[in-house]
């Protein structure tokens, strides 16, 4: 963690969740370009963010979540063609995902080299990727110009460490020393994780079930090859 950060109250920033406004995206913006680590809302849940290009903030990810190098980041998109520059895309990978995003699922996917090492399984050179459908997230994304270096935000051991109940407030105040910028979307906090997809093989593996199963259920019917 950052020593500097720890004496450095986080600055709160409210942006309406279906609407955002464009002066505080690009506000938001401006402090991830400077290599800030924010706290932002998803369409699972509320989510560690910084620039895919921010190595240093990728560590401050790592070391808040006490992630091993063998944990996935997530590498969040604004769309397809997007997906398809950081992901290794088969015709039928192509298709599925087509059909789920935006959504609530990470796909995990053999990397191109525009993804830096740091955000690679170390061994099977795979990445997990998202396109979230929510506005303050894809708003964000291009704006920035970049993906996103996302994972769930959650404090291991600590009291109110995770998004669960809707006390917002006492939640969004665990990370008042923690990270950069507190983004407060004013509504429910969601406690629902992302379905995960592995395609990396030579038919989808679902690695975790999460929201989104009936959809992905059904898309997995639709796209299974005769």
């Amino acid at each position: 963690m950052d020593r500097m950060n720890l004496f450095k109250m986080a600055q709160r920033i409210k942006i309406h969740e279906t609407s955002p406004h464009r002066k505080s995206i690009f506000e938001l913006t401006d402090e991830l370009n400077r290599g800030a680590v924010a706290l932002i809302p998803t369409d699972s849940q509320y989510a560690l963010v910084c620039d895919y290009k921010n190595k240093k903030g990728i560590e401050r990810i790592r070391q808040i979540r006490q992630l091993g190098k063998k944990d996935h980041l997530t590498v969040m998109c604004h769309n397809l063609e997007h997906v398809s520059t950081f992901a290794a895309l088969s015709d039928h990978n192509f298709k599925l995902i087509k059909d789920l995003i935006p959504g609530t699922f990470t796909f995990i996917l053999p990397a191109t080299r525009e993804v830096p090492r740091l955000l690679t399984h170390p061994r099977k050179r795979t990445v997990g990727i998202r396109v979230p459908d929510y506005p303050i997230c894809l708003d964000l994304i291009r704006e920035l110009g970049r993906p996103l270096v996302v994972t769930s935000a959650k404090l291991p051991g600590v009291e109110h460490g995770e998004p669960s109940g809707n006390d917002r407030e006492l939640y969004l105040s665990r990370f008042e020393n923690i990270a950069d910028i507190i983004v407060d979307h004013q509504g429910d906090l969601r406690g629902g994780q992302t379905s995960i997809i592995d395609l990396t093989g030579e038919m989808p593996l679902i690695e975790r079930e999460g929201l989104g199963m009936e959809t992905l259920r059904a898309a997995f019917v639709f796209q299974s090859p005769h």
